[in-house]
C-alpha cells in the first residue's frame, strides 16, 4: 500500500507553518515532510509532531542562497565549511526529529568551465554528509532539479544520479527521485522507476508543467502510482506540489 507525506513548505501554506502539522493530520496524512525546517525549533517541531501524532519524513540540509537565486551550499568550494556547519545544524535537528532521510540538494553552477570542481566538491560533501548522517541512523539522499525551473542546477538527471551513486558506494545513500523534475527534463520516469527502484530512497511528486496538484498537467498518475504500488518500493511518495487553489481542496487524488 503507497504511503503519502504531505509537504508542509508547499502545501498547506494558507496558515502558518505551525499550524500546517495539524492541517495536515486533519487532511488525512500520517506524516510529513518539510524542505526546511529551521525557521522553528526542533523541540517545537517535536512537540508538535508528538501531539499530531505525524511522522517526519524528510528535510533537507541548508542550501544558503539557493532559493533566492543563488549557487546554494553544497557543491561550492570556497564553501566547504558553511556546508559542513550546515550538516551538524540538520544532525542537531535529526536527533530530535528521527526523519526517514536528509536531502543534499547540490545547487548551481553559472560557470561551465568550474563544473568538474563543483561536481567533486559535491561528491566530496555528500560522501561528509552520508557518513555523518549514518552515524546517528538516518539516511542520506540526494535529487535531481530540472533546469527550467532552477537553471545552471548542476544535477539534472536521472543518470547523474545513478552515476554519483555508483562512483560513492555508501550503503546509507539513495536517490530523492522527483517525478514532476524528470519529467520537465523529458525523462522516462515510469521506466527509470521500474530499473532502479532499489536505489531509489524518497520520491516526491506534481503534475507538469505548473507543479499542480496531480489532474492539472500532463502526468498519468493512475499509472504512476500503479506502478509503485506494483514495485519493491516501501518508501513514502511526498506531495510537493503547489495548489491552484485551497490546499484541502486540491486533494481529491488522495486516498481516504
Amino acid at each position: 500500500m503507497l504511503q503519502f507525506c504531505a509537504n508542509l513548505s508547499l502545501l498547506f501554506t494558507e496558515v502558518p507553518l505551525s499550524d500546517r502539522f495539524a492541517a495536515a493530520k486533519q487532511a488525512g496524512f500520517s506524516a510529513v515532510e518539510i524542505q526546511f525546517p529551521y525557521s522553528l525549533p526542533a523541540k517545537q517541531i517535536q512537540s508538535i509532531l508528538e501531539e499530531q501524532q505525524l511522522k517526519l519524513v524528510l528535510f533537507n540540509v541548508a542550501a544558503d542562497d539557493l532559493m533566492q537565486g543563488g549557487e546554494g551550499l553544497a557543491s561550492v568550494p570556497k564553501k566547504r565549511d558553511a556546508f559542513k556547519y550546515a550538516i551538524e545544524q540538520a544532525a542537531s535537528y535529526a536527533d530530535y526529529l528521527q526523519p526517514h532521510a536528509i536531502n543534499v540538494l547540490a545547487g548551481r553552477c553559472f560557470d561551465v568551465k568550474k563544473t568538474p570542481f563543483y561536481l567533486d566538491t559535491f561528491q566530496e560533501n555528500l560522501t561528509f554528509a552520508t557518513e555523518a548522517f549514518a552515524s546517528i541512523g538516518v539516511k542520506t539522499v540526494f535529487e535531481a532539479i530540472n533546469t527550467h525551473d532552477m537553471p545552471h542546477c548542476l544535477i539534472h538527471s536521472g543518470m547523474q544520479l545513478l552515476d554519483i551513486l555508483q562512483q560513492l558506494n555508501q550503503a546509507t545513500l539513495a536517490m530523492q527521485y522527483d517525478v514532476y523534475h524528470a519529467h520537465r527534463m523529458a525523462e522516462d520516469f515510469s521506466l527509470f522507476i521500474q530499473q532502479h527502484i532499489e536505489k531509489i530512497g524518497h520520491i516526491q511528486f506534481a503534475d507538469s508543467p505548473g507543479r499542480g496538484q496531480p489532474g492539472t498537467g500532463e502526468i498519468d498518475f493512475v499509472h504512476l502510482f500503479s506502478i509503485l504500488d506494483a514495485s519493491i518500493y516501501t518508501g513514502w511518495l511526498g506531495a510537493e506540489y503547489k495548489p491552484k487553489e485551497l490546499t484541502e481542496n486540491s486533494l481529491t487524488w488522495l486516498p481516504k
